[in-house]
């Protein structure tokens, strides 16, 4: 069974969960216009989102998912809410869903983990999921260390259930490749940065249009939590002192509130604007529906129309 048929989506388009930016606004956007909009729950009480799928089904009666971190203190008031609420899908992060299994398959919700490696995405397959996204280390935010041309051809054949194919995916091009490398279709954010719907700062938005192929930086990789954004004064500061070995600590000092202050107030030089490489080819800010109607049809000319000869 396909991914669209295994979700009741038109495309085959995820629009990538992220902190203190997916709400439903966008979610509600990306699943009206036949993808898998994704309500990310990360640092929300259950109550927030509750109120969040509430809002989001009065802009559409389409399939969404919200997205569960796994870390997160409130995971049971979270997952009783998306339970009580009859949330169709979960996508996970940051851990193994194995001790909420349980209650979303009861729930007969399907659940979906970000994962970056076929170690993972074996132990997924094991547990039951419905599918696996696999994010490549260009993404924005919180990334591996496999690139997405490497990591999604292995992982397809390590298991049988579909691959979702996230990092570096912008256009049609990319979700042509994710086809042709095995994966029944792809997860984007950085793209739905510079969607009207997306509620960030102005500031923020202009910033990954401008942006090129060199324009972003991964701070953390010493300390082992890599994290992509745009490069800036933080991000130069940052990756400097970690360079010196500055403490755990005092490296956190310059990122806490970070993310919200590029997020809410538009701070594009203290701010975390986390992005993935992808950025470059980012040229202007539209709509949802026509972001996902031009990619999946410029995908499917690209696969009837290749003239590459071997």
């Amino acid at each position: 069974m396909s991914i669209t048929e295994l979700l009741n989506i038109k495309y085959p388009i995820f629009q990538g969960a992220m902190a203190q930016i997916s709400h439903y606004q966008l979610a509600a956007a990306v699943s009206e216009a036949g993808g898998l909009g994704i309500i990310a729950s990360g640092g929300m009480t259950g109550e927030q989102l509750r109120e969040e799928i509430r809002e989001l089904r009065k802009l559409t009666d389409k399939p969404f998912a919200v997205n569960v971190m796994l870390m997160m203190k409130n995971i049971k008031d979270i997952v009783t809410v998306i339970i009580e609420e009859k949330v169709p899908v979960v996508t996970t992060g940051a851990g193994t869903p194995k001790f909420i299994m349980p209650y979303l398959k009861e729930a007969g919700i399907k659940v979906i983990p970000v994962i970056a490696s076929v170690k993972h995405a074996q132990k997924m397959q094991e547990l039951g999921v419905d599918a696996v996204i696999a994010e490549g280390s260009e993404a924005g935010g919180h990334i591996g260390e496999t690139n997405t041309m490497a990591l999604i051809p292995q992982i397809v054949d390590s298991v049988d259930i579909p691959v979702i194919a996230a990092g570096g995916v912008a256009d049609g091009r990319g979700l042509a490749a994710a086809f042709v490398l095995g994966a029944q279709g792809v997860q984007m954010g950085t793209i739905f940065l510079a969607s009207e719907e997306c509620p960030i700062a102005a500031a923020y938005k202009d910033a990954i249009v401008a942006a090129n192929d060199t324009a972003t930086a991964v701070t953390g990789r010493i300390a082992g939590a890599p994290v992509r954004c745009i490069r800036n004064e933080m991000t130069d500061h940052y990756i400097e002192l970690e360079n010196k070995g500055t403490n755990r600590d005092e490296l956190e000092e310059i990122t806490i509130g970070s993310l919200s202050k590029a997020v809410y107030e538009g701070d594009t030089v203290h701010g975390s604007m986390m992005s993935g490489q992808i950025a470059g080819l980012v040229k202007e800010i539209r709509p949802c529906k026509e972001i996902l109607d031009t990619i999946f049809a410029d995908a499917q000319k690209v696969l009837q129309n290749t003239e590459i000869k071997l």
